[in-house]
């Protein structure tokens, strides 16, 4: 715990819903930081562009893509929008989404689809559930001919479930449908390889389980999508007369004046993290999902999906009632883990995050708690 600035009183076991930054890459940012402020002009317009050149590189072979198909945004959520309302849709247009979806995306979806007269689709995945095979089966059935996108989570925000995201981007291809992946949990907790994967937009958030500082994530499009996909901001990447990089990074990069450093310090971020493990990343992994799974079975004797379908995250149902309550009383006993109502009130969940920092008195605490 002293390698992270979390409050010692509280038993933290909600990494999943803001990240937590160590005081490493902290220290790398306030290095930035007084770096920029120091020579604003300088760094802004001279410096900035070679750093960025570095950490992308860094960033792409930690998630299997080339960098020069990375851009930088500050959540997934902004890369979502971007996408989404850089597409045309038509009226009789369908959207497909899951009832595990995150509900801003799925917002930003339904935002879309009302602008074009387009309709949205909601694949009504199980939970608990039995198999991946349940995921595929419940997408699928909901593609018609008249599916133009499918908006699905690699990690699910609500329900902590790894979605078999290969086979569903591969089986709807094969459908003639491309793929939008809310990745946001899944950079630092299940390894990446997206030139394999093969998903027309993945977004990916790195102040979750890679650590950087709030406000750095990443958007990657396939190479001949680019063209199409604008960001949210358009500023003057838009007439530049450069022709040593594409299009679509001179855009992304520049949207008007902006604290680069979160996504600056990613490099620190990958690099602080891998060493936190013998095995680096790949014990890092292995580690946090094992005690994921062993705060599942000291929890919890209800298995909302197989081993292979949970990472770092476990959530599971509650008795129905009111979720605000519980997780107020939680809190004030030092305990801070998310309870909130899904699909819909009365029924609730809770849900545990295990990031190299818990151990597993922090859920024994958190039974003992939920006993009382």
């Amino acid at each position: 715990m002293a390698f992270w600035p979390l409050d010692p009183k509280v038993v933290f076991l909600n990494h999943g819903s803001f990240g937590a930054c160590p005081f490493p890459v902290l220290e790398e940012q306030n290095r930035l930081r007084a770096r920029l402020e120091a020579q604003p002009i300088h760094f802004q317009l001279v410096e900035r562009e070679a750093l960025e050149r570095d950490v992308r590189a860094k960033l792409g072979a930690f998630v299997g893509a080339d960098p020069d198909d990375l851009v930088f945004v500050p959540n997934a959520s902004t890369a979502t929008n971007a996408v989404l309302r850089s597409l045309r849709f038509s009226a009789g247009d369908e959207l497909l989404i899951t009832s595990h979806g995150y509900n801003a995306c799925n917002n930003a979806v339904r935002f879309v689809a009302e602008r074009s007269g387009a309709r949205v689709v909601v694949a009504d995945v199980p939970f608990p559930l039995q198999s991946a095979e349940q995921v595929v089966r419940a997408v699928l059935a909901c593609v018609t001919p008249r599916t133009k996108l499918a908006v699905l989570d690699h990690v699910t925000s609500p329900t902590g479930l790894v979605f078999p995201i290969g086979e569903l981007v591969s089986s709807l291809k094969e459908r003639g449908v491309e793929t939008l992946v809310d990745g946001a949990h899944a950079p630092g907790m299940v390894p990446l390889d997206l030139a394999a994967l093969g998903a027309a937009y993945y977004t990916g958030n790195l102040h979750k389980w890679v650590c950087a500082p709030k406000g750095a994530a990443f958007l990657h499009v396939r190479r001949a999508l680019q063209p199409q996909i604008r960001p949210l901001v358009i500023s003057h990447g838009a007439n530049s007369p450069r022709t040593d990089r594409s299009r679509f990074q001179l855009e992304f990069d520049w949207q008007g004046t902006v604290d680069p450093t979160p996504w600056l310090c990613v490099s620190k971020a990958l690099e602080t993290m891998e060493k936190l493990e013998p095995g680096g990343w790949p014990a890092l992994m292995k580690r946090n999902r094992a005690l994921a799974l062993r705060a599942r079975d000291l929890l919890t004797p209800t298995r909302p999906a197989p081993d292979d379908m949970l990472g770092t995250l476990v959530a599971w149902q509650l008795d129905d009632g009111d979720a605000l309550p519980l997780h107020d009383a939680l809190f004030a006993s030092g305990i801070e883990v998310p309870v909130f109502p899904w699909p819909a009130p009365p029924r609730r969940l809770i849900r545990i995050s295990a990031q190299h920092y818990n151990e597993v008195a922090d859920y024994e605490r958190l039974a003992e708690a939920l006993r009382r």
